[in-house]
């Protein structure tokens, strides 16, 4: 990250880019090393963004698929369960968002949010030939208060019900409930998301090939 002459940092030299194959072993490994629920496997749509300042790595991101079942999140889109079915590829999950140890400065990670919400629909189209409307994220109210979300302009949707999702469904005990945040892609997000009839720009999941 570039210093003026005061010591400061600019935030306006902080760049993001997807990572590139060859660097998702050092993606990994810090992730692994630094964030409190460790590394993410690569699993069906998702897209891995590093942060870089002065050609140095100071934030790791993950969007990943959206999470199957959210009642908070499906609540506050106002859409049916067949219609969660067909459009719940036009969501995207912030599954993991790392500001690394040595980087801790005031907004950088609302800056570097906001860089990486702004390139994800145009990279996710490109990536996987559908759009996006929604993000959502989950957040731990005893270790985080969401205030980079809420910086963003993120939402509250509400609270998870304590179940977390595992390799074969979801887990028999419950664990802390979650916050909810969404944030639109686009203003009419939640209108498209509900609305009886999906407008035809909007592959549904049935008819688009991954």
């Amino acid at each position: 990250m570039h210093k003026t002459h005061e010591g400061e940092f600019q935030l306006d030299r902080i760049a993001v880019r997807p990572v590139h194959v060859n660097e998702e072993e050092r993606f990994q490994r810090l992730m692994q090393m630094h964030h409190y629920l460790g590394s993410l496997p690569k699993i069906g749509e998702s897209v891995w963004y590093v942060a870089e300042g002065n050609e140095e790595w100071v934030a790791l991101l993950c969007f990943s698929a959206a999470s199957l079942k959210c009642a908070a999140r499906d609540q506050w889109i106002g859409w049916s369960y067949r219609h969660q079915y067909d459009r719940l590829h036009l969501l995207a999950n912030n599954s993991r968002f790392l500001i690394l140890p040595q980087w801790h400065h005031p907004n950088l990670a609302t800056r570097v949010l906001s860089l990486c919400r702004k390139r994800l629909c145009s990279d996710w189209q490109q990536r996987y030939k559908h759009p996006l409307l929604l993000l959502e994220t989950f957040v731990d109210p005893t270790r985080f208060a969401g205030t980079i979300y809420r910086a963003d302009n993120w939402h509250i949707a509400g609270l998870t019900k304590g179940f977390r999702r595992t390799s074969v469904g979801y887990s028999s005990c419950d664990h802390t409930s979650k916050m909810v945040f969404v944030r639109p892609l686009q203003s009419n997000a939640q209108t498209l998301l509900s609305q009886p009839i999906l407008n035809e720009i909007y592959p549904t999941f049935r008819t688009h090939n991954f």
